[in-house]
């Protein structure tokens, strides 16, 4: 029995770390089916269906397929976007035993290392090592079930221990931290999940545009933690107070996810032939994660971003601080806890850095791509290469001018920050729909593993090292930290050159996750092409 030509259902046999794809292609009843060659036929399996009216046939079209959503699902995504989520900070939190002006004292574990300089927050050890064991975690589990449940799920989770850990009494501060650990778990359920969801939601442009409004949630965040955090404690004379306002913004944003928030089909946003409708295992995602370069080198020239911040934001404070010591413009400290202003300083200028950098990355990326395909991996190399050069100037500069450290600060910030969302979008492109979840997680654990989990330990033993033999000097003590921070732009440098190297294999791994996702081509102006399976 010869098949009708009018419904062909395509299903190849692929290797097995490929996922299986369905591609449906209504022809026209007056023409003849299409010729297939006999080496194909064992790779082809055909399926029957009767033919629609010819009214319903959808036209055929070379573009993509443009995604209408609805103002409600606008609305819920902006918002639970925008409102992801303002976390209180340390400095609304008590101070442990033997704080310093800028975190706290390190605990037994290194206290014999880093004698001088080493003010380091169990707080952030905590949360960020929670975060690296969850994330993988996490990004299994977005990759193969429902990820509107469990961003919610996890976002309800971070809401819940941040209020139950106000009621943690300074006696039981141990406890405290350990709940700051928990935080990181809650908090890498929604970092690894939510971008995979918005890449499902948009393409090319406007995908660019809806991560660039997700990652302006980080100092927006940020800079909305340091406001009601401090507000709600002086409010209420009580530091647990600060913690009691931002699980309400976090439950309300949960609840708006789970009820209005739909769970979008995985890749329905890119493919235009085909829906994957089985995923591989984890073995051979991670292999086929190993093997794509420009997710490779990006992951790591992003580990080179998050080096630099983690070091500046536990050291610059301090360097400025010292720097006016030298100058004399400032006194030293003799308290167990200081208070400067240089923190507050530095902490505004991150913010509104944050908000820039992601917002001129996205503008600058969409006039590039007019240019050439490999903007996105160009714009975030040549940003972070100009970023270093200010950098450097901030240790050339602050021995005589504050001001002028400030402003290097500013504009280096902004260009290393412009990468952010543009990161996430080279993710998009290069990586299928099935395997995004475990390559945003497995990312972001490279990114805390070789960047800001250790740079600010290393930071604080080079210091230490320059400054042994001349503890009691001001002076040493300021030059020792600056040589000891002046690793963080050799770094960045590195990172610029891992986007260049992105740059060049770019092309290549982006056509490679589209033939993945559509791994049957048709010529659909030439139905009498034979059909050519991948």
């Amino acid at each position: 029995m010869s098949p009708p030509s009018h419904l062909f259902s395509l299903s190849p046999s692929l290797p097995p770390c490929t996922p299986p794809l369905s591609l449906s292609l209504p022809l026209s009843p007056s023409l003849p089916p299409p010729s297939l060659p006999s080496p194909s036929l064992s790779l082809l399996t055909l399926s029957i269906s009767p033919p629609p009216p010819p009214s319903s046939l959808p036209p055929l079209s070379p573009s993509l397929p443009r995604l209408s959503l609805s103002p409600s699902l606008h609305l819920s995504l902006l918002f639970c976007v925008l409102m992801l989520l303002p976390c209180p900070k340390p400095s609304s939190c008590p101070p442990p035993p033997q704080a310093t002006p800028v975190a706290v004292r390190y605990t037994n574990m290194l206290s014999g290392w880093l004698s001088n300089s080493s003010p380091l927050s169990p707080f952030s050890t905590v949360f960020i090592c929670s975060f690296m064991v969850a994330a993988p975690i996490f990004g299994y589990l977005g990759d193969r079930f429902n990820r509107k449940v469990i961003l919610s799920c996890g976002i309800f989770f971070w809401s819940i221990v941040t209020l139950s850990s106000s009621f943690i009494g300074k006696e039981y501060y141990w406890l405290f931290v350990l709940s700051r650990g928990l935080v990181g778990i809650g908090e890498s359920s929604y970092s690894s999940i939510s971008p995979t969801i918005i890449g499902d939601l948009f393409t090319n442009n406007s995908r660019t545009t809806m991560l660039s409004i997700f990652y302006l949630a980080i100092p927006l965040g940020s800079g909305l933690g340091y406001i009601l955090g401090s507000s709600a404690k002086v409010a209420a004379g009580d530091w647990h107070w600060a913690l009691r306002v931002s699980p309400v913004l976090g439950i309300t944003a949960g609840t708006l996810i789970l009820v209005f928030v739909p769970e979008p089909k995985r890749g329905s946003a890119d493919q235009v032939g085909g829906r994957i409708k089985s995923r591989t295992s984890w073995f051979c995602d991670m292999k086929a994660l190993a093997k794509n370069r420009s997710y490779v080198f990006s992951s790591l020239a992003s580990a080179a971003v998050s080096f630099a911040t983690g070091a500046f934001g536990m050291w610059i404070p301090l360097y400025l601080t010292r720097a006016q010591m030298v100058q004399k413009t400032a006194e030293a400290c003799t308290k167990e806890i200081c208070s400067s202003t240089d923190s507050l300083i530095f902490g505004a200028i991150t913010c509104v850095t944050g908000l820039l950098g992601v917002v001129i990355g996205a503008a600058t990326t969409r006039l590039c791509r007019q240019k050439t395909e490999r903007a996105d991996p160009l714009v975030c190399a040549v940003s972070m290469l100009g970023s270093a050069i200010f950098i450097c100037l901030i240790f050339v500069v602050a021995k005589k001018s504050i001001v002028g450290a400030y402003v290097c600060i500013f504009i280096g910030e902004t260009l290393l920050f412009l990468n952010w969302a543009i990161t996430a979008d080279i993710l998009m492109f290069v990586v299928i729909p099935t395997r995004r979840a475990t390559a945003v997680a497995f990312q972001s654990f490279t990114s805390h593993l070789l960047g800001d989990a250790g740079s600010p330990y290393l930071i604080g033993l080079i210091s230490d090292g320059l400054q042994e033999n001349y503890t009691t000097s001001t002076l040493w003590r300021f030059l020792s930290l600056g040589y000891a921070l002046m690793l963080c732009p050799f770094i960045i440098v590195l990172g610029g050159m891992f986007f260049l190297v992105t740059a060049l294999f770019f092309l290549d791994d982006r056509e490679k996750a589209e033939k993945q996702q559509n791994n049957v081509h048709f010529n659909l102006f030439r139905p009498d092409t034979p059909l050519r399976p991948f």
